[in-house]
């Protein structure tokens, strides 16, 4: 059968994300005895702990550099609050980011089997309810991959997903298809006053209707990636969807690139394929496959709900603010995320955390490069690696006047860069500091910054939720 190349992508629509649980209540309309006002109770939902989470009260803190004359810091904190969310106790290891990948090569695997012009095999797609009425197509993950029984035609379709590396011989995935595509619809624009219609005029705040910037992207004939941002009039609700695609897989490379004149070289080879690192949090991801993770993530768990999705709070990366808050355990005299100024337990002869003791002397605290997740003690939140082991990816964009430009209350700066942007307007705030750094550059109040689309070596993440349902600090 003669092969029609194309290039393939996975979709994932995530539009409308809310919160996680099950409906609990249903309103009711009835009127009390008596004609006394007593209200309509709202449907409740449970949000039942994520796995592998901690659950973040709210609470109030001064956030921001404390100063520090030895390193001519300013004292720049001020008070915020933030409200309850749940974070990731540990980074994401590179076994669950790996688990991303695989579902991204599985997805397009069972997309081009599906496809006449590859298989043509009716099985892996979905397009009728059990009732037999048509809906939208949806991917079969019911019917396995035939990896040890495939025909000729599967396995062709196999085999396409990766490539013979012509050094070693050896056969290995092939990064460059593994893209993601999906879609974000960006409530905070539309609910704006600005972007809305009079509901009686029917006109918006100003005569014409306003600009707005609306991310997108697609695949040329030549199976490039395209991103660009369109900025035009606003027509309809659907100008609020923004669509990305994003590769998925790690820049594997960085163990060289970011360091000159090294033999760091089996890293590149061992780092994110060799089981021994499966707990090691994942690097070389940049921000925006972060976001990327994350957005799958959520689907990933709407797909076991099943019909109780639809009241799902998104993964997202954290704010600047609840980073911080977090890190810090909500206490203000915290500088690290346990209790003092030191990074070495006397009574104890160990660190508190993987970084850099000494010039030169990575291995002092006991690791040369990262260390498996949950290697040292939790702070009182019980989250682990808040410092040290590899700086985090936060949502917040980068500024030099950032601290008094946010709120007080829940505090974020967003900037959605576009590609033509320069590169100054991609700055995105990273937190925690790393195995690579100074004591005092994992300090929970230190600020840094990288380039969203930068991949390195010691730069990871960790996932948030939103969490709904607190009230006079109890959990509802």
């Amino acid at each position: 059968m003669k092969m029609i190349k194309r290039h393939t992508i996975i979709s994932i629509t995530a539009l409308f994300g809310i919160s996680f649980g099950l409906l609990t209540s249903c309103s009711s309309s009835r009127m009390s005895s008596g004609g006394e006002v007593t209200g309509i109770a709202a449907a409740r939902w449970s949000d039942n702990t994520p796995y592998g989470m901690v659950l973040i009260s709210p609470g109030s803190i001064m956030a921001g550099p404390q100063g520090d004359s030895t390193w001519s810091a300013v004292n720049d904190s001020r008070g915020i609050s933030v409200d309850a969310f749940w974070m990731d106790e540990t980074e994401v290891t590179n076994a669950k980011y790996r688990q991303f990948v695989h579902w991204v090569r599985d997805s397009i695997i069972r997309e081009r089997l599906a496809d006449p012009a590859y298989c043509g095999n009716e099985d892996f797609k979905i397009t009728e309810d059990r009732e037999g009425n048509p809906i939208k197509p949806r991917l079969n993950w019911n019917k396995a991959i035939p990896w040890r029984t495939a025909d000729e035609d599967e396995q062709r379709v196999i085999d396409g997903m990766y490539r013979t590396n012509p050094i070693t011989g050896i056969k290995e995935l092939d990064p460059t298809q593994l893209n993601y595509r999906y879609e974000v619809y960006n409530n905070a624009e539309a609910v704006k006053r600005k972007n809305r219609r009079n509901p009686i005029t029917n006109e918006y705040e100003y005569a014409d209707a306003p600009l707005i910037t609306k991310d997108t992207a697609y695949i040329d004939e030549e199976g490039h990636v395209i991103r660009k941002t369109l900025t035009r009039r606003l027509t309809s609700e659907y100008d609020f969807i923004n669509t990305y695609i994003v590769n998925v897989y790690p820049d594997t490379t960085t163990w060289v690139n970011d360091f000159e004149n090294s033999m760091n070289e089996p890293y590149v080879r061992t780092y994110f394929s060799h089981g021994n690192y499966d707990n090691h949090p994942v690097v070389g991801v940049s921000w925006e496959q972060a976001n990327a993770y994350c957005n799958w993530r959520t689907e990933f768990l709407k797909r076991s709900l099943g019909s109780n999705a639809n009241h799902i709070e998104p993964f997202r990366l954290p704010t600047e603010a609840e980073w911080e808050y977090a890190a810090r355990a909500g206490k203000n005299e915290n500088i690290y995320p346990w209790n003092g100024d030191g990074t070495f337990a006397e009574d104890r002869g160990c660190f508190y955390a993987n970084f850099k003791p000494n010039e030169g002397n990575y291995a002092r605290d006991g690791f040369v490069i990262t260390s498996q997740v949950g290697a040292y003690n939790a702070n009182d939140f019980g989250l682990y690696d808040m410092a040290g082991n590899v700086s985090e990816w936060t949502s917040t964009a980068y500024a030099e006047n950032i601290s008094r430009m946010t709120s007080d209350l829940n505090p974020e700066y967003r900037y959605d860069a576009s590609p033509d942007d320069p590169s100054i307007m991609k700055r995105k705030i990273v937190r925690g500091g790393s195995w690579k750094d100074v004591s005092h550059n994992i300090r929970s109040d230190i600020r840094m910054w990288e380039y969203q689309n930068g991949q390195r070596s010691y730069i990871g993440f960790r996932c948030v939720r939103t969490h709904i349902g607190f009230s006079n600090g109890k959990q509802k």
